[in-house]
């Protein structure tokens, strides 16, 4: 996944992306401590596309505006 295919989703496809990397990365994790992954490369490339959902999602959420507290 690119920065770019990122940064166009909204919020609501930002979490689902997330769930789906989660899910996927533990699964290679399985594969791979069985010994049936054959392109290791995967881990890196989820872990990392996971780190790139999981910047933009906190960076969307410091962009909010504070609710302000009624007195």
């Amino acid at each position: 996944m690119k920065g770019s295919e990122i940064r166009r989703m909204t919020d609501d496809e930002l979490l689902a992306a997330e769930d789906d990397l989660r899910r996927t990365l533990f699964n290679l994790k399985i594969q791979h401590a069985t010994g049936q992954l054959e392109n290791t490369a995967k881990l890196g490339l989820t872990r990392r596309d996971l780190a790139r959902v999981k910047t933009l999602i906190g960076e969307r959420k410091l962009k909010r505006p504070v609710a302000q507290k009624a007195g």
